[in-house]
C-alpha cells in the first residue's frame, strides 16, 4: 500500500496517511463533505430504485442525492434515467412516484410535456421561439446513465465511469447465484440519522460490535475470533441437541430483530428440525442441522413455486459474508435465502438518509402491495427492528464523540476492521482523481463483507 502523503492527495485536508488511523475530521469538516459531493458522488455508481418499484409500462421514481435529482421510469423499450428538470426553465418535472403512461410528464409552470422515453410532445406557442431553441436534442429530456443488476437499476452521472460490472466485482457472482433479482420488497423504512454517511455505513463493516451492541445475539451464539478473548463458551461443552436448540434462538433472534436476515418462513422449517436424529459430536451435529435446514429451506420453497435457490450448493461454491458491501452505499445481508438490504445517503455534512429493506422470496398473495416509498420513522423509534434500534443509538453519539478534544483518528484492527480502510482509501482514490479504471479496479477489492482485513485496493 502507496504512502497517500507521497500521492497526489494534497486537495484532501484529512487524507488516509496511516492505514489503521482515519482523521475523524472527514466525518464532519464541511470541506471534506464538499470534495466528497464534488469528486466521489458524481462519479460512482448509486442504486437509484429495486425495478419492483417500477413493475408496468410508465410506472417512475424519483432519485435524490445532494442536488441532483433523476425520474427512473419502465419505457416500452426497458427501464431508463433522466435529469428531472424541464428543457424550458429548468423545473423538476416529478416530486416522488408516480405513472407517466397516460399523461407523460408535464411541467407545472408552462405546461411543456414529455412522454416515457424522454422525447418531448408539447410546446406551448412554440412560434414565439427561435426554431433552434427548439430542436430535439435540445428539448428532448436529457439522459443519465443507467444500469440493471439484482433486480435494481443503478444510475451513474459520469459517462465514462466504468460499467457497472466492472466496479462490482466477484460479489456480484456471489449474490446472482442466490437469485437476488427475484427477490421481494416485505417492507422499507428509512430514517434521518444525525450522523455522517459514512459513519453510519461502518456501523455493519465488522462484527467487533456484537457483544456490547446487540447482547441478545452475541449471548446466544458468539463470534467465535472473539468469543476466546473474553471467554465466552462458544458452545464446545454443549451436548448437540442444546447446541442446535441454541443455535435456534439464534435463528428467532436474528428474524425478530432484523426480519430479512432470517424469514419467518425459515424460522418455521427451523423450528420443524429441532428434534431431528443428530451425530454425538456436537459440533458435528450443528453441521448436520443447519445442513438439512438449508436443504428444506430449498425444498419447500420450490414446492411453493418460488425461486429459492439450493442454498447449500451455492454456499459451497460462492461463499459469502452475511454482510456484503456495495460501494459507495449499499449493503446485503444474506444468510440462507432472504435478505436485509441498506442504503445510505448524504445530507448534510453530519446527517444522512438511512433506509432498509426486508426481502424474501414470497408470493404476491403473501406481501401484499408493494411499497412505492419507504415508511419513514425517527431514527430512534421503537417501530425500527431490534437491531437497528440498537445500532441507531450509537451512531448520534459517535458522531457526537467524534469532536472531543484530543480525539484526532479511529484506530482499526487491522484484521476485521480493514473494510473501513478500504473503502476510506478508495474515497481518497476519488478525491485525488486517480484513473478510472484503477478506480473500478479497486472498487472490486473494496467490496467485500464484514471482518475484512486492511487491503492493497491499488494505490
Amino acid at each position: 500500500m502507496n504512502d497517500m502523503s507521497t500521492s497526489p492527495f494534497d486537495t484532501n485536508p484529512y487524507p488516509v496517511t496511516n492505514p489503521a488511523l482515519i482523521p475523524a475530521r472527514r466525518y464532519y469538516d464541511e470541506d471534506f463533505f464538499r470534495l466528497e459531493k464534488e469528486k466521489l458522488w458524481p462519479h460512482v455508481w448509486q442504486m437509484a430504485c429495486r425495478l419492483e418499484e417500477i413493475p408496468a409500462l410508465g410506472d417512475y421514481v424519483e432519485y435524490r442525492n445532494f442536488d441532483k435529482s433523476v425520474i427512473v421510469v419502465r419505457t416500452k423499450n426497458g427501464v431508463k434515467a433522466f435529469h428531472n428538470a424541464c428543457r424550458h426553465r429548468g423545473v423538476q418535472l416529478v416530486d416522488g412516484p408516480g405513472n407517466c403512461k397516460t399523461a407523460g410528464f408535464i411541467c407545472p409552470f408552462h405546461g411543456w410535456r414529455w412522454n416515457p422515453e424522454g422525447e418531448n410532445t408539447f410546446v406551448f406557442s412554440p412560434g414565439i421561439f427561435d426554431t433552434e431553441l427548439l430542436a430535439k436534442d435540445e428539448i428532448d429530456l436529457v439522459r443519465c446513465r443507467l444500469e440493471e443488476w439484482g433486480g435494481m437499476a443503478f444510475i451513474n452521472f459520469d459517462d465514462d465511469a466504468p460499467a457497472l460490472s466492472d466496479c462490482l466485482g466477484p460479489v456480484a457472482e456471489r449474490m446472482d447465484v442466490r437469485n437476488l433479482d427475484q427477490l421481494k420488497m416485505e417492507w422499507w423504512y428509512g430514517t434521518v440519522l444525525p450522523t455522517n454517511w459514512k459513519l453510519a455505513m461502518e456501523a455493519f463493516m465488522e462484527g467487533y460490535h456484537v457483544m456490547k451492541t446487540h447482547p441478545q445475539l452475541h449471548s446466544i451464539f458468539p463470534s467465535p475470533q472473539f468469543a476466546a478473548g473474553l471467554n465466552v463458551n462458544a458452545g464446545s461443552q454443549m451436548s448437540p441437541r442444546e447446541m442446535v436448540t441454541n443455535f435456534n434462538k439464534f435463528h428467532h433472534s436474528l428474524s425478530e430483530g432484523m426480519a430479512g436476515m432470517v424469514h419467518g418462513k425459515e424460522v418455521e422449517i427451523a423450528d420443524s428440525l429441532l428434534d431431528m436424529d443428530l451425530p454425538e459430536d456436537t459440533m458435528t451435529a450443528l453441521g448436520a442441522y443447519v445442513a438439512r435446514l438449508k436443504s428444506e429451506i430449498h425444498v419447500q420453497g420450490v414446492a411453493r413455486g418460488l425461486p429459492v435457490p439450493d442454498v447449500n450448493a451455492v454456499d459451497a461454491s460462492h461463499p459469502h459474508k452475511v454482510v456484503e458491501f456495495m460501494f459507495p452505499h449499499f449493503f446485503l445481508l444474506p444468510f440462507y435465502s432472504a435478505m436485509s438490504a441498506y442504503r445510505i445517503r448524504p445530507l448534510t455534512a453530519e446527517t444522512c438518509l438511512f433506509e432498509i429493506w426486508s426481502l424474501a422470496f414470497v408470493t404476491d398473495e403473501e406481501r401484499g402491495p408493494c411499497p412505492r416509498a419507504p415508511t419513514m420513522l425517527a431514527y430512534d423509534s421503537k417501530e425500527f427492528p431490534e437491531i437497528p434500534q440498537q445500532d441507531y443509538s450509537n451512531l448520534p453519539r459517535q458522531q457526537l464523540g467524534l469532536h472531543a478534544g484530543g480525539f484526532e483518528n479511529m484506530r482499526l484492527s487491522k484484521d476485521y476492521e480493514g473494510l473501513i480502510s478500504n473503502y476510506h482509501r478508495l474515497i481518497d482514490g476519488y478525491l485525488a482523481g486517480q484513473p478510472a479504471d484503477v478506480l473500478g479496479a479497486a472498487t472490486q477489492k473494496v467490496n467485500d463483507g464484514f471482518d475484512h482485513p486492511i487491503s492493497d485496493i491499488g494505490f
